[in-house]
């Protein structure tokens, strides 16, 4: 891979070291795909895959800082394919909301069983049998994603940093229930550059050195070590700093969410419109976050992440 050839989000800086981490994870990517190619020219060969549904997606952006463990579009707007030839037409990209959780429905649906009665969720199965590409059901029209918790990595504090988000065609709303929280994990160790234990390559290789919340790797060392450089300083507050209670991306204009619009005049009944939103669907799945009983999530142990 050509270093030059890379494009470099803007919430990143555009370093060689960044671009060359960038063409790390491209490779992984690349090897995937390739052993992917082998699992499906294998079902191929052994006749099977005319009655095989293969679903292959992400389970959260990729390990950069500002994308995993958050729920920006770089978090949560992950890869979904779909084969199954003997019944799904293919060459299509459908532009409908889906969220993982649709896929437990849509098994079940697929071998002519009824979902469960706990499932929220929407099977898929009427989406991929149309035969269209765009938007196929009008319903699925935003979608909802959260987070609790990736590591434990707030002192004291057991819980993460709890999010909720509605993303529609336009609008991406987020829901900071606990913005005194450090929302990468605390510094611990990086509250300065030069502390002990602080170099490159702890941050490149162990995660819990500080920020936790963000995977050890070359751009996090970069960001890290270079924070109060010109060109990386926001870009490291962006990632890293605290967050308002409330964020709000108009996807139009700005589809990196690089401006948070919240506090804008221009946005107010889109903010209340959608927060309204927000809150009814969270009301009625009985979130503890929006019922007052959020604090029951920092109580558990382990590792907790939706």
């Amino acid at each position: 891979m050509k270093l030059s050839d890379v494009q470099v989000p803007p919430y990143l800086p555009d370093t060689e070291t960044v671009r060359k981490d960038i063409c790390d994870y491209y490779w992984k990517a690349q090897r995937f795909d390739r052993e992917t190619g082998e699992l499906l020219a294998t079902l191929d060969k052994t006749g099977e895959l005319q009655h095989t549904l293969v679903v292959i997606s992400g389970d959260n952006g990729w390990p950069f800082p500002r994308s995993k463990a958050t729920i920006y579009e770089s978090g949560t707007h992950v890869p979904l394919a779909v084969c199954w030839p003997g019944r799904v037409a293919g060459g299509r990209v459908v532009e409908d909301f889906v969220s993982l959780p649709d896929l437990a429905p849509t098994f079940l649906e697929a071998a002519g069983l009824p979902p469960r009665p706990a499932m929220t969720a929407r099977s898929l199965m009427s989406v991929l049998g149309s035969g269209k590409s765009g938007r196929v059901d009008p319903k699925r029209d935003h979608v909802l994603t959260g987070m609790e918790r990736h590591v434990p990595c707030r002192g004291e504090i057991r819980g993460g940093y709890p999010m909720r988000a509605l993303r529609n065609g336009q609008f991406h709303y987020i829901r900071n229930f606990k913005p005194e929280r450090w929302p990468a994990g605390d510094p611990e160790a990086c509250a300065a550059p030069d502390s002990p234990g602080c170099g490159y390559e702890q941050l490149a290789k162990n995660t819990r050195v500080g920020f936790a919340d963000v995977d050890a790797g070359p751009t996090k060392a970069h960001m890290v070590l270079h924070r109060n450089g010109a060109n990386v300083q926001p870009l490291f507050e962006l990632a890293f700093g605290k967050r308002p209670e409330r964020e709000l991306y108009d996807l139009k204009k700005d589809p990196w969410q690089m401006h948070n619009v919240a506090a804008d005049p221009a946005y107010a009944e889109v903010l209340r419109r959608l927060d309204a939103q927000l809150t009814a669907e969270l009301k009625q799945t009985a979130d503890p976050r929006i019922e007052g009983r959020g604090d029951i999530f920092d109580q558990y142990k382990g590792q907790l992440m939706s």
